[in-house]
Formats: structure tokens, sequence, C-alpha cells
């Protein structure tokens, strides 16, 4: 049974998460924490960011998204600290300002619009075949100003019917652009959890009642922003991003370190349910592994 002190800690934690249920920090805050972000990023026209959770697999994946002609921008768990840096890539700490006791790159995703004028992510245990790679990086070149990419998680027939509030964009891959993230923000429908409580949705309770019929997870407010403000997403392809995607979900014989919740810690899982050269095998990527 949880302690006040344990729902106290949790509420920390899910804020570093990207939860605006929780979120109560003042906005200007978060302005100058951007403001810092932005002059890390000077002159860097094509940032991607990567967030490590595991030294090794953050390395693998800072080449492979260099190796595309990007700039690995790469942030991580204050729980793990800053892994090895390749040449070219930049080092930033998203969390210098809060000081949550866990961040995840859900957090700069959501303000986007302050600090950069495009921004691709993917998730931490995430690598692709390098054609794939190619393909996505060229097509995140082309995106116009307002215009995103993110990989769709519409679900089976069910959720296509009849739950179609529960459908949502994954940020297991994407980019955005400095105009669709600020409309997001703006129309208060973005990445973070329970974007029926966004600051801008507080400011109309009638509105913010209508959206609480919305699933809480992370990429509903984007599938909102797509089918209700008009905004213009490409969609990835769902199968082809999958493919190097090392996750739990779906995977019986995944074991679970960690709770499966704010409190995870990515860390103490990912490895130890896939090995980095076997997924770089096949995935067909081995020259991601050098000196790891």
């Amino acid at each position: 049974m949880d302690t006040s002190e344990d729902k106290i800690q949790r509420r920390i934690f899910a804020t570093g998460t990207g939860d605006w249920r929780f979120f109560d920090y003042p906005m200007s805050t978060v302005h100058e924490a951007a403001q810092h972000w932005k002059r890390e990023l000077i002159g860097v026209e094509k940032p991607w960011l990567c967030w490590n959770v595991d030294h090794d697999w953050c390395l693998a994946q800072q080449r492979q998204v260099k190796s595309v002609g990007w700039t690995p921008v790469v942030g991580y768990d204050p729980r793990i600290g800053p892994p090895e840096i390749i040449k070219g890539a930049i080092l930033i700490d998203f969390n210098k300002t809060f000081r949550f006791p866990t961040m995840w790159l859900h957090f700069p995703l959501e303000f986007a619009h302050l600090f950069c004028k495009k921004l691709a992510f993917w998730h931490a245990d995430l690598l692709l075949r390098q054609p794939v790679a190619e393909k996505y990086a060229l097509l995140f070149e082309k995106l116009e100003d307002g215009e995103m990419a993110a990989t769709p998680d519409y679900g089976g027939i069910s959720r296509k019917i009849f739950r179609r509030h529960t459908q949502r964009y994954w940020e297991v891959l994407g980019c955005t652009t400095q105009g669709a993230s600020n409309s997001q923000f703006e129309n208060g429908c973005g990445w973070w959890k329970g974007f029926f409580d966004h600051p801008q949705n507080k400011k109309h309770p009638e509105i913010q009642r209508n959206l609480r019929k919305y699933y809480w997870d992370c990429g509903v407010g984007i599938m909102y922003w797509k089918r209700n403000i008009g905004g213009k997403i490409y969609d990835l392809n769902f199968k082809e991003v999958n493919e190097g995607h090392c996750t739990g979900i779906g995977r019986k014989d995944y074991i679970r370190s960690s709770p499966n919740n704010e409190l995870r810690d990515l860390n103490a899982e990912l490895s130890s349910n896939y090995d980095l050269r076997e997924v770089c095998k096949r995935l067909d990527v081995t020259f991601l592994l050098h000196n790891i």
C-alpha cells in the first residue's frame, strides 16, 4: 500500500517523465531552461535526440544518427548519467534546472518549439536497419515547418472501431518541427501524458471535461492534434520501425526488474533482455559496435 511519502515520490518521478497531471512548475521556468538548450544547438540544422539509459546502446545510437547525416543530441536519465559522446555529438543536461530523480525524452520533446527548428527523436531501445534509417533521415530532412512524422499506434480492430479515443502516436521514432510543436502546445495537445490537464486546456473547464474521455497515455494528444486541429503528420511504417525496437511490449519472456510505470529503470532491463551485439547482427548494422 502506498504511503503519503510514496505518493509524493511517484508524483515527482511522474513529472520528470512528462505528465501534465502532475506538472506544477511555472512555464517561465521551462522557458528559462529552454534558453540553455537553445544555446547548445546554435548552428545545428539537423538535431536528433538520443536518450541515454545504457551507455553502450546510446553509443550505438549516436553512431547510427551520425551515419545518416544528423547530429546526435544526447540527453540522459539522471540515474545513469551522461554517456561517452562521439565526435560531433552534443551533450545537454536537460534536467539541470529541474533536478528530477528521473527524466524521459518526452520532457524536452514537448517543448521542442522553444529551442530548435526541427528535432528528430527515438526511443533509447531502438536501432534500425541502415536503409530504413537513411530513408527516414531523408523524410525528416524534407519536412516543412508545421509538419511532423511519427509512428502511429492504431491497435487492432476493436480500438479502430470502438476505442478510437485510446489511439495515439508513439515517440518510438519521429521528427517534429518548430511550427508543429508550437501548434500542439498552443492547442493543448502534445506528447505528454494527461494532455487534458495541459495548462491551455485548464483555461477552458468545459473543453477540459470533454477531453477527459481520452486515454491518459503519451502521444494521445498528438493523435488529437491530427484529427481535431488538422495537424499534418507523416505516418512511419510501424512494422519497419518495430523490427529494431527492443521493448518488453508483446514479449512474454521479458524479465522486468523495475515497475512498469514512472519508476521504471530501463537501464536495469535493456541489456538483460537484449544483447546489443545480437541485435546489431540481426539488423545488419554491426559497424555500430566498434570498441563496444
